[in-house]
């Protein structure tokens, strides 16, 4: 049944890779068991996006309202895409880049385009990481630095608010600002005054992402082995904090009031393409989709693991988690915001310091402070170290199945990886600089930006539903589950999601703006020519690689 949909060519691989079974199946290994990859694919998925990029999002986005988009995306995109990637994977015991050569190699090109996407986000995502460890190492202070203005780096304009009683009758001086807000400003970040200046390294968060990139390389040094067994904690022990934090944010006085900004839309945003755009990516950027990840946890599973059940759970957990994880920050929000007496939008400014100013304001109100600060950034460290390592995996699975004589031999693979770590961690030492924010949004915004993700997703869309054929991927399916998966859902992977899909992405293309930091200050010339870089160096692997695959193929395109 393997052989079934593949050219002759295909067909003499795999009778070759049946000649010699053992040495392949010991070296590119299986998860132990069905929960393995199920943790691995939650570690991968659920993770900073949830916490801190899905809230941070309704709050720009105009509360409610980006539900809307948002569901949308998910049925229409989310799950299609999810299903495609992780049964691919499972069907032909391929990573991201071979899986393409065996079942259309003239879109090989998105297997490589998706493993630069990859890199960029492994490293610069890590930089949250790095932030979260210092921020855990100042919470076994004897008092938390961010609950008080007694601090070197404090200014004469920081106010600690909750020491006083009498704030409704007071009225808050205009560029009042909270001691949170100064930590993460002016201790963590030390931003510089313009985009030119880097300033120095800051070397405690220097050694941070050392010590992130370390832990890192040791959950996958082994590959699904040490993968398999790391997940069960760290998959798992991010949902205990979150309903512990959840419980104590509502216990909060004015969390209704942040409930009802998250909850009641605001219909007149629903016009602005961004929020669409927003919505998109935000399924991208949360679900993996496009980067290759599913494809690798995929690879690993069983022939006749029943893919489409796994897929349906993990999407619904995922959206699940989003939703809940806002309620824990905006009902936060409320609360700075009855306390500062002024409205809620001002509280917090949109930026990846949401999570930095909004969360550790809870924690410095709760009864030993300490303990939570220690165990809410450990949990921040586990959400965004599972995403972080899943990466690794899959680029190091890609780049390995590329050539398996070669890297499935002694301890290559554990040198490649520790090569991938090793050049990431000095590119990312440019984003704990002074100015390293300004780097950092640059990544976040360019390289893994809405546009590559949606191009990517138009185009496996198009490759898995027109060129290879639907009704054949289908015919995949039903081999390894047994049954055809809900009919609905392979027309939207012909139709609907190549559409909607390819729509946002001339809708975001026309209503482009450049990125501005903080959206004031604009960046110089290089910086845009830097971002621009980031999208193309991903995208334009996909033509390019058409184009020579089809010089090099003798015969007609549609033999190609």
């Amino acid at each position: 049944a393997m052989d079934k949909p593949y050219g002759p060519q295909v067909n003499f691989r795999l009778d070759m890779g049946t000649a010699h079974p053992a040495p392949s199946t010991l070296t590119r290994g299986q998860w132990s068991s069905k929960l393995e990859f199920l943790l691995a694919v939650a570690g991968q998925i659920i993770g900073l996006g949830n916490v801190w990029r899905f809230p941070y999002l309704c709050y720009k986005n105009g509360g409610g309202v980006f539900f809307i988009p948002y569901v949308l995306f998910l049925f229409t995109c989310g799950i299609p895409l999810f299903l495609l990637e992780t049964s691919l994977g499972q069907y032909t015991k391929q990573g991201s880049i071979t899986c393409w050569r065996k079942i259309c190699p003239l879109f090989e090109g998105m297997g490589y385009g998706s493993q630069v996407v990859v890199l960029y986000s492994s490293i610069y995502y890590i930089i949250i990481l790095a932030w979260a460890f210092l921020y855990l190492f100042f919470s076994f202070n004897s008092e938390l630095p961010w609950a008080s203005c007694r601090n070197s780096w404090n200014t004469e304009t920081c106010v600690e608010f909750n020491q006083r009683a009498d704030h409704f009758n007071w009225t808050v001086a205009e560029n009042a600002t909270s001691p949170v807000r100064e930590f993460w400003e002016r201790r963590i970040l030390n931003v510089t005054g313009s985009v030119h200046e880097l300033g120095g390294i800051q070397w405690e968060l220097a050694l941070c992402l050392l010590l992130s990139w370390i832990i890192c390389y040791f959950c996958v040094w082994r590959g699904v082995k040490s993968t398999g067994k790391v997940v069960y904690f760290t998959a798992t022990f991010p949902y205990v904090m979150l309903a512990v934090l959840l419980v104590r944010g509502l216990t909060l006085p004015g969390a209704l009031d942040g409930i009802k900004f998250y909850l009641y839309p605001d219909p007149s945003r629903l016009t602005d393409p961004q929020v669409w755009m927003d919505a998109g990516t935000q399924i991208f950027y949360s679900y993996a989709i496009c980067i290759g990840c599913l494809t690798a946890l995929g690879s690993y599973n069983k022939y006749n693991n029943n893919c489409y059940k796994d897929c349906v759970y993990l999407c619904l957990l995922n959206s699940g988690t989003s939703f809940v994880a806002g309620f824990a920050i905006f009902s936060v929000l409320g609360f700075m915001a009855y306390e500062q007496n002024t409205d809620i939008s001002k509280v917090a400014e949109s930026g990846p310091g949401l999570a930095f100013i909004a969360y550790p304001r809870a924690v410095a109100m709760m009864p030993f402070p300490q303990l939570w600060a220690i165990c809410f950034f450990i949990m921040i460290i586990l959400l965004g170290l599972d995403s972080e390592f899943v990466g690794l995996e899959a680029i190091a699975t890609a780049i390995s199945d590329v050539n398996p004589s070669f890297f499935h031999v002694g301890h290559r693979r554990k040198l490649l990886l520790l090569a991938i770590c090793v050049v990431s961690f000095f590119i990312g030492l440019v984003m704990v600089t002074e100015g390293g924010l300004y780097i950092f949004q640059l990544f976040d915004y360019y390289a893994c930006s809405g546009m590559t993700l949606l191009l990517f997703a138009t185009l496996q869309s198009v490759c898995v539903g027109w060129v290879y054929g639907a009704d054949r991927f289908y015919e995949n399916i039903e081999d390894m589950i047994g049954y055809k998966p809900f009919p609905l859902i392979k027309y939207c992977l012909k139709y609907v999601t190549p559409v909607i899909c390819m729509g946002t992405f001339v809708f975001s293309l026309v209503k482009y703006t450049p990125l501005k930091f903080n959206n004031t200050t604009e960046y110089p010339w290089w910086g845009y020519a830097l971002g621009w870089w980031f999208t193309l160096s991903s995208t334009l692997m996909v033509p390019l690689l058409m184009l020579y695959n089809v010089s090099i193929t003798p015969g007609t395109l549609r033999q190609v």
